[in-house]
């Protein structure tokens, strides 16, 4: 707005024509939407950029969700290797993603009883998910691991 404020004014007005304001309407409803700042930058972003104001809140709230659902998705599939010895790595594996598929579909069921949507078939669709893409990081893994570098 400070840097090219005409382009600006001209897209205020092109909203205004699609709310049905014709002629010397336009013109000064935009010069009175523009001689105030901060009027003029929530019709920008409501109506050019389609954005709501978000709550300092709720951006907090999304944060720790985000980094309580990583630190507890990347513990849950190591507990069993908390429990097996070098000799049962591969059971710890099986247990691993016994563990995890189970929690994936509880995930899902628990968010279909939450929103909307078939309990079975979200937990199965977030199982799936999930696994699928924890076999698909181990399978790049194990690829990368056996290039010769």
């Amino acid at each position: 707005m400070k840097e090219v404020p005409a382009s600006e004014l001209e897209e205020v007005r092109d909203i205004l024509k699609g709310w049905g304001y014709e002629g010397k309407d336009i013109d000064d409803v935009a010069d009175h939407i523009a001689s105030n700042p901060k009027a003029m930058l929530e019709i920008m972003m409501s109506f050019e950029h389609r954005l709501a104001p978000v709550d300092k809140g709720a951006a907090r709230r999304s944060f720790a969700v985000v980094l309580s659902s990583t630190i507890f998705g990347s513990v849950v599939p190591l507990i069993p290797f908390l429990f097996v010895t070098a000799a049962t790595i591969s059971s710890g594996a099986i247990a691993s993603a016994i563990l995890s598929g189970a929690l994936l579909f509880f995930i899902g069921a628990y968010e279909a009883r939450t929103t909307v949507g078939s309990m079975w078939w979200s937990g199965l669709e977030m199982t799936l998910i999930g696994l699928s893409a924890g076999f698909l990081g181990y399978l790049i893994g194990h690829l990368i691991g056996a290039l010769p570098i």
